[in-house]
């Protein structure tokens, strides 16, 4: 059976030719261009009335005409969104096709070009645009793409407003305009200068480049290689990049996972190099390979970068409720905090804004630092490890020693709606008398380790990770979920 067309929070995501065509993609961008013309309108008016409330209350006599008459801008506002693409092949189609959408709804559209999914979050605010769109399909194979969609803020729509995007483009609920208010289609070609030149701000490049660091990068033929060349540049690094040619014909599994970077390991090992980097097709995750050649993982991307921000700054971190307890350890050696969200980048950026967090992200090897920008990315995981390196003077084994760690298993087993309720709240039940956040899912918090239990929003399946002090902790909380799985699963 073909795989339906997902729609969720994080955009679209589907296969080329299959369910993600370039009608599709075009009907998307009319609902996103419709979708920011309503509010942008609805903000106004809002505005508006606000401002006559003010007049009147201050004057207490009848308003003029002149003083309620909007300005130019509130009839036609100048409305403009940047887009760019990872490497796939398909991706200049569906950007075209996203494009056409977005002019027909009468929104002006700033090409990027192929760019990673943290440089468009970068533009949106660059630029003043009212929103992003990036067509990538981020981790998953070659077959897929994908439309995420970003906000004035350069954070993807919360579920509400998210919700509004879906409806409109469901029900084929668009305002499209004449043709003297087509949108516009210009580029710009500053992406990688601005979002290098954020990054620099926020590390000291001169201790970075006195270190003169040797280090692999793999961009896995995605979007990350150029703009990363560019800032190791900067860092006074001897680079061997490999698998950096933007063709999106991944040469291995577009996920950082181990058995993907296997000859990120050994070129690590054969050029005797102080570290690698492994970065996903729209660079937004980072993974990390120690200068033995080892390969550290995702998880360690954050809980490092946590170390050096909160060795500097005080103040609290944001991450979801499926990220190792390392980032905890971290922020409470330095009299900080953890806000745990629902699974999901725009939820932890939420929680970064609204407590004015110093770091956040991810355990999928996404960082996120807002003075950068509210978007998971490996180039700000990249600076914060070197700096780290830099002044402490310690390998990343070494790094990684001392921040210590967990034994962690992450699985996916099928569950319809109903079952994945029954087996949630079977498992409140048998871990009763814990500490359980109900954000997103249930997440069980034990002395020894913790288990977070959720459904997915894509696909009928539950995920299971657990995270303890050692392998038989975890297969003991593993057993018990087992259990529940069977008795349930059986009827």
């Amino acid at each position: 059976m073909a795989e339906r067309l997902i729609i969720s929070v994080s955009g679209m995501r589907g296969i080329v030719g299959e369910n993600l065509t370039a009608s599709v993609a075009a009907e998307y961008g009319s609902a996103f261009g419709t979708y920011l013309k309503t509010e942008d309108k609805r903000r106004k008016t809002e505005d508006r009335k606000r401002r006559t409330e003010d007049v009147r209350q201050k004057t207490e006599v009848r308003v003029l005409t002149s003083d309620l008459r909007p300005l130019t801008s509130d009839i036609c506002p100048l409305m403009s969104v940047c887009i760019g693409m990872d490497t796939r092949p398909s991706g200049e189609m569906l950007k075209s096709a996203v494009t056409a959408g977005l002019c027909a709804a009468g929104v002006d559209v700033i090409d990027l070009g192929v760019v990673t999914t943290p440089s468009v979050g970068v533009m949106v605010g660059e630029l003043a645009c009212a929103g992003g769109v990036v067509i990538t399909a981020s981790h998953n194979p070659i077959a897929y793409n994908g439309i995420k969609l970003l906000l004035d803020n350069g954070v993807a729509p919360p579920a509400p407003e998210a919700g509004k995007i879906k409806r409109c483009f469901l029900e084929k609920n668009f305002s499209f305009v004449g043709s003297a208010r087509s949108g516009r289609v210009t580029s710009s070609d500053r992406a990688d200068a601005t979002h290098v030149a954020k990054v620099l701000k926020i590390v000291d490049k001169e201790a970075i480049a006195a270190r003169q660091f040797k280090v692999v990068l793999d961009s896995v033929n995605g979007a990350g290689g150029r703009i990363t060349k560019k800032l190791l540049a900067e860092f006074g690094c001897e680079v061997t990049a490999i698998n950096d040619e933007p063709t999106g014909l991944f040469v291995h599994g577009p996920e950082p996972t181990a058995a993907n970077l296997t000859g990120l390991c050994e070129v690590v090992k054969t050029r005797v190099a102080d570290v690698g980097f492994a970065q996903d097709p729209d660079a937004d995750r980072l993974a990390l390979v120690d200068e033995n050649g080892t390969y550290i993982g995702e998880e360690y991307t954050l809980a490092l970068a946590a170390k050096y921000v909160f060795g500097k700054r005080t103040g609290n971190a944001a991450t979801n409720l499926s990220t190792s307890r390392m980032i905890d350890d971290v922020a409470g050696k330095a009299g900080g905090k953890v806000i745990r969200t629902a699974v999901g980048e725009a939820n932890v950026a939420a929680a970064m804004l609204e407590h004015d967090c110093i770091i956040g992200g991810e355990g999928n090897g996404g960082v996120i630092d807002l003075r950068v920008g509210p978007v998971r990315d490996s180039l700000v995981g990249i600076a914060l490890v070197m700096q780290l390196m830099a002044e402490t003077g310690k390998t990343i084994s070494r790094l990684v020693d001392e921040i210590g760690g967990y034994y962690m298993s992450k699985d996916k087993f099928s569950a319809d709606q109903d079952q994945a309720r029954q087996i949630l709240e079977s498992a409140k039940e048998v871990f009763a008398g814990v500490k359980i956040n109900t954000t997103d899912g249930c997440r069980f918090d034990f002395d020894d380790g913790w288990l977070h239990l959720r459904a997915s929003n894509t696909e009928p399946v539950m995920r299971l990770i657990v995270e303890a002090k050692d392998c038989p902790t975890a297969q003991k909380y593993i057993d018990r979920v087992t259990a529940i799985r069977a008795k349930i699963l059986a009827h």
